[in-house]
């Protein structure tokens, strides 16, 4: 695949300047993004502003200059998205309204695990929906998780869920899963 035909863009990113150690822009350049680019990948890049709602708008605008599918949406070929503990995706939790958004890319304002004032865009779930492939990827343990995601799995894949309650559990039927063994050994075997 020729990497200068290739647009990749952010599922979910903190509004703080470009270079701060908390922008996934940042973390992600030394670990693979700077050799991609080299490569000619082109990178659909956030402004770096604190307003979420600025660049919410501004992101939006950038990703629908991309070719849309029939609904306007971006047409992405590819979606590759983690989950977290509590089902958010992206930067779409449980319980706020942003579920349901029906915009490319939310503002997404609230107080973070640390209380801390957090701002942030995320693509929506209808965006994220609207992808030709979608893959979520869930494995090993961490500090969050150090008994890996396997309750988290049965609520996205088999429990009755909604999207309001456990936004991954929008992805059960359109995504492909790929889990680790930690994280699959609560499940039954007849999910998603």
């Amino acid at each position: 695949l020729a990497s200068e035909k290739c647009r990749m863009a952010f599922a979910s990113h903190r509004c703080v300047p470009l270079d701060d150690d908390g922008a996934t822009y940042h973390k992600a350049r030394p670990k693979f993004l700077d050799a991609w680019m080299q490569q000619g990948l082109k990178v659909v890049v956030p402004s770096g502003s604190d307003d979420a709602e600025k660049e919410a708008a501004g992101y939006e605008a950038a990703l629908l200059a991309l070719p849309q599918d029939a609904n306007g949406r971006p047409a992405f070929d590819l979606l590759l998205i983690g989950i977290g503990l509590d089902g958010h995706v992206g930067s779409i939790y449980p319980n706020i309204p942003d579920v349901d958004s029906q915009r490319v890319v939310v503002p997404i304002t609230g107080v973070d695990g640390m209380g801390k004032l957090s701002t942030k865009i995320s693509l929506s779930l209808a965006t994220m929906q609207a992808a030709r492939m979608s893959v979520v990827a869930c494995a090993g343990k961490s500090a969050k998780a150090p008994l890996g995601k396997a309750q988290a799995m049965v609520r996205a894949l088999e429990a009755a869920e909604t999207p309001m309650s456990f936004p991954a559990s929008a992805l059960r039927h359109s995504a492909t899963w790929l889990i680790d063994a930690d994280s699959a050994v609560l499940l039954g075997g007849t999910g998603g």
